[in-house]
Parts: C-alpha cells; structure tokens; sequence
C-alpha cells in the first residue's frame, strides 16, 4: 500500500508533467531568440541534460 506522499504524489503527477513541459518550452524559446537557425533537436537535447543536471543537484543538496 502506498505511502500518504506516494498518494499525495500522484494527485500532482500531470501537473509537475505540464510544468516541466513549459520549463522546456521556457528555455527552447530562449535559445531560439539567441540564435535564430539552431538545430532544434539538439537545443532540446541540450535543455533537457541540463535540467536533469540541475535536478541531481538539487536533489544531492536535499537528500542525505
């Protein structure tokens, strides 16, 4: 049987979906503003290691 932040989780899991989604979204549109004929695929690419980046440090700084 799950934990009560298990359950609490997954009442929120769409919306932290629909939030990392923008903070992609946010960043994609901020390299294309800095460099108009960037390969898309790669920005992507980029972003998304770097977000995982900031999320093991977060989590690393949190955690024991």
């Amino acid at each position: 049987m799950p934990g009560i932040e298990q359950t609490e989780l997954e009442r929120y899991r769409d919306r932290i979906l629909a939030d990392a989604r923008a903070l992609v979204e946010r960043y994609r549109a901020i390299f294309d503003w800095d460099v108009p004929d960037i390969d898309q695929r790669e920005a992507d690419r980029l972003i998304l290691r770097e977000i995982r980046t900031a999320l093991d440090r977060i989590e690393a700084a949190l955690l024991p």
